[in-house]
C-alpha cells in the first residue's frame, strides 16, 4: 500500500490499494494555530503480513508503493511493523487531498477552524460490491476483519463536531470499521467535521 496516503485521503485508494486491508491506519490532524496544523499518519502492519513484505523486499521484488517507503519504520517485538509519517505547516501546504475532495480547513470565526473530511466518495467507492464472487468476498473479509481507520482532529478546544469528543474536549475522533465500510453498513455521515479553537 502506498504511504502517500495524505494525498488520497478521501479516495478509494485509501483502503482498496494493495495491502491496505492488512493495516490499521490512524490519521491525526492537530491544529497548531489559526493557519497551521500537524498531520500524523500511523500505519500498523500485522506480523504475518509484514514478514511476507520483508521476504519480497529481500528477494528484490520491492516496489515504489511498498510499505513505508516514506516515513519512519519501526519493527515491533511481536513481529509487526509501524510506519509513522508527520507533516506540518500551513493548511495549504499539507498534502491532505484538499484539491481532490479530501480534508478541508475553513476559518469559522476568530481563532476557529472547521476541519472536514467528506466520506461519501469513500462509502460509494467501497460500498458493497454486487459483482464480487464468493471467493473474492471471503478473501476481502479475511483481509479487512478487525481492521480500522481512525480519524482524529485536535486543538485547544473542540467547539462542535459530529465525531466522538474526548472528556477534556481537545480531540474529536471517528473509528471506521473497514469491513463495515466495504459492506456498506458503516453508517457514516456524508462528512466528518470538527470546529476547533486554535492554540
Amino acid at each position: 500500500m502506498s504511504v502517500k496516503l495524505f494525498g488520497k485521503l478521501a479516495a478509494a485508494a485509501l483502503l482498496a490499494a494493495g495491502l491496505a486491508g492488512c493495516i490499521d491506519v490512524n490519521i491525526d490532524v492537530a491544529i497548531t494555530s489559526p493557519s497551521t496544523a500537524q498531520a500524523t499518519m500511523t500505519q500498523v502492519m500485522s506480523a504475518d503480513i509484514y514478514s511476507m513484505v520483508k521476504m519480497s523486499a529481500e528477494s528484490g521484488q520491492e516496489q515504489d508503493d511498498s510499505f513505508c517507503t516514506e516515513g519512519e519504520l519501526t519493527e515491533n517485538g511481536d513481529g509487526s511493523a509501524t510506519c509513522i509519517i508527520i507533516e506540518e505547516g500551513n493548511f495549504a501546504d499539507l498534502d491532505l487531498g484538499q484539491d481532490e475532495g479530501g480534508m478541508s480547513f475553513t476559518q469559522a470565526g476568530p481563532g476557529l477552524v472547521r476541519v472536514a473530511l467528506p466520506t461519501a466518495d469513500m462509502q460509494a467507492e467501497l460500498g458493497a460490491e454486487d459483482d464480487m464472487d464468493e471467493q473474492t468476498r471471503q478473501m476481502v473479509e479475511a483481509f479487512f476483519e478487525g481492521r480500522t481507520m481512525t480519524i482524529g482532529i485536535s486543538g485547544a478546544e473542540i467547539i462542535e463536531t459530529n465525531m466522538t469528543i474526548s472528556a477534556d474536549r481537545t480531540r474529536a475522533e471517528q473509528v471506521i470499521d473497514m469491513l463495515a465500510l466495504i459492506n456498506g453498513d458503516a453508517g457514516l455521515p456524508d462528512e466528518l467535521f470538527a470546529v476547533v479553537r486554535a492554540p
